[in-house]
């Protein structure tokens, strides 16, 4: 029995994939692999500085309004932008679009090697990833250590339909773009406890719910703060062509429909591809205590346990509620309205973990997991000295991509390619899949949804609208090209916690290990999505409310 149980990982290693992950493997620590990015990143950019290489290129740059109101503030409120013609104050754009040259700049000039120095601690202390990381799991740390998590596991295994587990734990995490970065903290570790709990290989259970937080990111059913930047960035861009702005919803049928159907793709490669490779797995090969429970609980104490731990999250539930809701509420914006880029939506990380922490302390004390406030700051010590590796790690990438964006050369090589396509003879539809094509394989440099179609939307929305294509259509493609390659990039900025989940499971998981297990992903959902997009372009099936894909009467108006 034993040698079957030892055997089934050794199947799973050969093949492609096996393959990709021993090479993978063997690549150095990435610590040391940024090192040597960082190293050649610096090399590189005074190269092309000495070539000269620049871009000049529309981009969609932010409006400082923040500043703007600070400085309307300082100077007693006097201050107000208006129009000259008519004299009526001007409601600030989130967006403009600005001709900019853009430069390679060297790290090997004084400037460069002056930002070298200066800028080394705030990469890291401005690494929003890093404060991300630390909030979230503060609460879901405390929940950990009291049991909770473990208990809500058990009751999710229970409760769930036989075989149903995987497409639940893929949809919630494709839901958790909502909540910004909570997927990858708080649903991945989960997922994988959760396969551990019931005898299934965790790592089968952490890939699919990285597949449905990284690779079917930018679509939901319902809008997510991500949408309003991006459709403010699209509305500047139509600007360009004269058209008519879109609203929140324009992708409203498109982005639900994606994230259903791209859920059922990563379920079925999870079951089909993904289980199969990894074979039974063999709790030695993880660390010490890695799926042992942290208490053993009577039945009815763990219930007791989760109906005050309810009773937490409720009072949380109301207080929030009150807080958005009644007149004049702090988090909602000044006109009432809670979407979009609401203190409600900017805060719902702290949210959660404040849903977390009170739920975790009231089970603790109902089961006798937690005694006094010393254990709940025992827990969340723990939790953060578990961090120590991945804070290692997040130092070296923090500076790797401070150091990639201040030499331009990510935006020049996108900004080139992006030129490439708009030159390209080719049909509407065949254009919308190579730009999609195209930003899935910028997409391994430059991660950032905003970012990446913050240039491509001042070039390919007015392009396409002179086709006859509706700038919904251009963003609904960039949602597509923006999402699948995310779990295999290794600039991805939580990978480093992924690798520290998996390794709780199996000790010798690597950079290749997570690559491998998320390739297939990649393939299959960058395939279905696609193909989900040129059908629903020739069939002109809305993709909001009174959006359609293809504007013929525009068309014909242009040319």
């Amino acid at each position: 029995m034993a040698a079957e149980v030892l055997a089934a990982p050794q199947e799973g290693q050969g093949g492609l994939f096996g393959a990709i992950e021993r090479i993978g493997n063997k690549v150095p620590h990435p610590v040391l692999m940024f090192l040597y990015l960082i190293i050649g990143v610096i090399v590189l950019s005074h190269i092309l500085f000495l070539f000269g290489v620049s871009v000049t290129d529309e981009v969609a740059t932010p409006v400082p309004k923040a500043q703007l109101a600070d400085l309307r503030n300082a100077l007693g409120g006097s201050v107000v932008p208006y129009d000259q013609n008519t004299g009526q104050v001007l409601e600030l754009p989130d967006f403009i679009i600005q001709e900019q040259t853009i430069p390679i700049r060297s790290l090997l000039t004084v400037e460069g090697i002056r930002h070298i120095f200066t800028s080394f601690l705030p990469n890291f202390s401005g690494f929003a990833v890093l404060g991300v990381t630390f909030i979230a799991l503060l609460g879901a740390g405390v929940a950990e250590e009291a049991g909770l998590m473990s208990a809500l596991i058990r009751r999710l295994v229970k409760v769930a339909p036989a075989g149903a587990l995987t497409f639940i734990i893929v949809f919630v995490g494709v839901l958790s773009s909502i909540a910004s970065d909570a997927g990858y903290l708080i649903l991945i570790p989960l997922a994988a406890a959760a396969f551990a709990s019931i005898g299934k290989h965790p790592l089968v259970g952490l890939a699919a719910a990285y597949a449905g937080v990284a690779a079917i990111f930018t679509v939901n059913v319902v809008p997510a703060p991500t949408d309003a930047m991006l459709t403010e960035i699209t509305n500047e861009s139509i600007a360009l062509a004269g058209g008519a702005p879109i609203t929140l919803g324009a992708n409203l049928f498109w982005n639900a429909g994606s994230a259903i159907l791209m859920a059922i793709v990563a379920t079925v490669v999870t079951n089909r591809i993904v289980a199969p490779r990894l074979g039974t797995w063999n709790p030695a090969e993880g660390q010490a205590n890695a799926t042992s429970d942290k208490v053993e609980l009577a039945p009815e104490v763990e219930a007791r346990g989760l109906r005050n731990a309810l009773f937490g999250f409720l009072g949380v539930l109301v207080l929030i509620t009150l807080l958005t809701l009644i007149p004049g509420a702090p988090l909602s914006r000044p006109e009432g309205q809670v979407d979009g880029n609401s203190p409600l939506m900017d805060s719902l990380l702290f949210v959660i973990t404040l849903f977390f922490l009170v739920s975790g302390i009231l089970f603790g004390r109902t089961v006798g997991t937690i005694k006094s406030s010393a254990d709940v700051i025992k827990a969340v010590t723990k939790t953060f000295a578990g961090l120590a590796g991945m804070v290692f790690m997040l130092l070296m990438i923090s500076q790797f991509i401070a150091f990639f964006n201040y030499s331009n050369m990510p935006t020049v090589i996108a900004v080139n390619l992006a030129g490439v396509l708009q030159q390209a003879n080719i049909g509407a539809l065949p254009l919308l899949i190579v730009m999609t094509l195209v930003i899935m394989l910028l997409d391994f440099i430059m991660p950032g949804s905003v970012p990446k179609w913050a240039i491509f939307a001042p070039i390919f929305v007015p392009l396409f609208i002179r086709l006859g294509v509706a700038p919904e259509s251009v963003l609904a493609a960039y949602r597509v090209g923006d999402s699948p390659v995310n779990p295999i990039t290794p600039l991805m900025v939580y990978l480093p916690f992924i690798l520290t989940v998996a390794q709780r499971y199996q000790k010798n998981a690597g950079i290749g290990t997570i690559i491998s297990l998320m390739l297939p992903y990649t393939i299959a959902i960058a395939i279905a999505w696609i193909v989900l997009l040129s059908i629903w372009f020739i069939l002109n099936i809305p993709l909001g409310p009174g959006y359609f894909p293809q504007v013929a009467g525009l068309l014909m108006a242009v040319l």
